[in-house]
This record gives structure tokens, sequence and C-alpha cells, in this order.
């Protein structure tokens, strides 16, 4: 498990770049943060990817944006967590889970939760799990472009 306290008030960006399980705590006032993560498996690989954003203090914000790609056999798994204390009302958290599935064979599998212990909020998700459209490739593939350049651009494309 990898904890994170933020050390100060202010703006925090945190990019996550391992697997497992991460705790992001808010501790000040006025604090804010940008949690995102990006992920990719393929062969075999199963990946798990666990964010808790806890939030300890009133008037904190956060957003979390998680987006994987899954290719070949493998599993990709996130579950996101929005925690928001009693007593921190005025906080806002929103959480994005989203993985882009390349094969047939390839999993996904999101999970967001809300535990909301107090009022005057504003904490929400989202999640998908789909994979490239058909008529998107067809149309980068009428373009000139080979399948496999076009589902290049298509994973960049979502991974920005």
């Amino acid at each position: 498990m990898r904890k994170i306290e933020l050390k100060k008030p202010g703006k925090h960006v945190i990019e996550l770049k391992k697997p497992g399980k991460h705790v992001i705590e808010l501790t000040h006032e006025g604090e804010e943060v940008e949690i995102v993560g990006i992920f990719e498996t393929k062969d075999e690989e199963l990946m798990e990817v666990e964010v808790i954003i806890h939030h300890r203090a009133s008037s904190t914000q956060a957003t979390t944006t998680l987006k994987g790609v899954a290719r070949d056999k493998s599993q990709l798994k996130f579950k996101g967590r929005i925690i928001i204390d009693k007593n921190c009302g005025q906080s806002n958290s929103f959480l994005t889970e989203r993985i882009l599935l390349l094969s047939d064979q390839a999993y996904g599998e999101v999970t967001p939760n809300l535990e909301i212990l107090t009022d005057d909020v504003k904490c929400s998700h989202a999640a998908t799990i789909s994979n490239i459209s058909e008529e998107n490739l067809f149309y980068l593939m009428s373009r000139g472009l080979s399948k496999k350049k076009a589902e290049e651009l298509i994973v960049d494309g979502f991974l920005r």
C-alpha cells in the first residue's frame, strides 16, 4: 500500500505509475488534488489498481482519472473509492475509471465506490469498459491507415 498525505495546503498533481493500493489523504482545508493513472496490460498479465481518496478536511477538492488499455488475454481491474468524513462539508470529488479492451479475450473491471458521511458536498463517479468501434477503425482505414496504425492512434487518443 502506498499512502500519500499532502504535506501542505494548495494544489497538487499526483501521477500513479504502478499498480497496487494507493491512499491519498486530503487533510488541510482548501486542499486540491488531481490524480491521474494510465495503465496498459498485455499477454496474460493481471493488473489491479486501487485508489482511495480520503477527504479529512472541509472545502477539499479531488479529481481522479484512471485510464487503461487491456490487450491479448490480459486483465485490468480498477477499484476507486471516495471517502468524505463527517464535518468535511463543501468538499468536491469526482472519480473516472475507463478501460479500453483491444481483444475479445481481454478483461476489464471497474468498481467505483462512494462513502459520504456529511452534507453539503459534490461527489460523483463515471465508469466505462469498451472496445474500439468498428466504425472508428473503418473511418481511419478508409483514409489510408493500416488497421494496426489506426488502432494505435485511437489508443493514443484514449490515453491522453
